[in-house]
């Protein structure tokens, strides 16, 4: 025996088999882990799991937000006076594909700044591609337009005004002065898509001997409902009154992050007040059904107190001492205020049955918010 094969015997070093030649046998083969890091392939990184990224997406489309969507159809479908239907499905639908595509696409357009401010979002923090993200906004926005166009062209065409709205706030408005307007809007523009999509839904449907409406004036068709039926434009006020408060809570989210600002939370709460006030006014302006004698008489006020109480108390916390967590606080709050918000705005136009299926998702959206910000 050879004296470097010897000595590896006498040692037992794998390191000293592997290298002395052997005469009439096969190689001695070596497991990389044996050689401390020498040689052999690294082990690959751990992709992450379908849990994670499932998270990192909620994160990005801000899931525990899409609870205060549906109620917009609703509040739309109300104010016309006809009861929630198909076309009241495919808007909120429309309005949560339009909704998620908003909140992908901000989250696009905001990566450089969110990598200094907000390093832990999903996309400066690599847990979603920027591609992905973006991808991800254009298919939202297709289905939503998809969805609004079965519902009639009327809602079509409201749909078309949302998407766009959407798409100049988050790639131009955001951070300009017509932001908070661009965002009003955009809610306002949600809920009248729920007042056409219903009204337009009914209008196709077939009447009592399976034909359409009569005609009305000028050719057109009178939709059928209840009697006291209105058109999609009756639903103004209340698309007026949501809008108005989201440009309030926009106003205060441009200081979430800095903080420092008291003008804007005293401001939001002087319209939120404003707000609660005018929906507990004795008669409805004009042109707004009148609400259900009794049960419009107990829920109106609940819905009120529950609005005032989720949207103001955050509101005057960071009018005191404006943090920034104190002002993301109210900014959250403000959020999930439009489903109380949107509770009255039914209950007020006569439908306070409506409202209070409203108000169902408010317990959901609440208990998600403490996993998934809606911020």
């Amino acid at each position: 025996m050879r004296p470097l094969r010897l000595l590896a015997a006498v040692t037992g070093s794998p390191r000293l088999l592997a290298a002395a030649p052997r005469t009439g046998a096969a190689p001695v083969r070596v497991p990389p882990d044996s050689l401390s890091g020498a040689g052999g392939t690294a082990p690959a990184p751990d992709r992450p799991s379908s849990r994670t990224r499932l998270r990192a997406w909620a994160e990005l489309l801000r899931v525990s937000a899409l609870f205060t969507v549906p109620g917009d159809a609703l509040a739309g479908a109300a104010a016309t006076g006809r009861r929630p239907a198909r076309g009241t499905a495919l808007a909120v639908g429309a309005s949560l594909c339009l909704y998620e595509a908003g909140m992908a696409l901000n989250d696009w357009a905001d990566r450089e700044e969110d990598a200094v401010d907000r390093p832990h979002r999903p996309i400066p923090s690599g847990r979603v591609a920027p591609g992905a993200a973006l991808a991800a906004a254009g298919a939202l926005t297709a289905a939503g337009l998809a969805l609004a166009a079965r519902a009639g062209r009327p809602a079509l065409a409201v749909a078309s005004g949302l998407a766009a709205t959407v798409w100049a706030y988050d790639l131009r408005l955001k951070h300009t002065r017509l932001g908070p307007a661009a965002m009003a809007s955009a809610r306002a523009l949600d809920l009248l898509l729920g007042a056409t999509a219903t009204a337009g839904a009914a209008s196709a449907a077939p009447g009592p001997a399976g034909t359409h409406a009569a005609p009305g004036p000028a050719g057109t068709h009178a939709a059928p409902g209840p009697a006291g039926a209105h058109p999609p434009s009756a639903a103004l006020p209340a698309a007026l009154a949501l809008g108005a408060h989201t440009y309030a809570v926009t106003a205060v989210s441009r200081h979430e992050v800095q903080g420092g600002s008291t003008a804007a939370p005293l401001a939001a709460l002087a319209g939120v007040a404003g707000l609660g006030a005018a929906a507990l006014r004795g008669r409805p302006a004009h042109g707004e059904p009148s609400p259900a004698p009794a049960t419009g008489t107990l829920l109106l006020p609940a819905f009120v107190a529950a609005y005032l109480r989720t949207a103001a108390v955050p509101l005057l916390h960071a009018a005191l001492n404006p943090s920034p967590p104190l002002t993301r606080r109210a900014v959250g709050g403000g959020i999930r205020a439009m489903i109380p918000l949107q509770a009255t705005l039914a209950a007020r136009a006569g439908s306070p049955l409506v409202g209070l299926a409203a108000m169902g998702l408010f317990p959901l959206a609440r208990a998600l918010s403490r996993k998934v910000s809606p911020t």
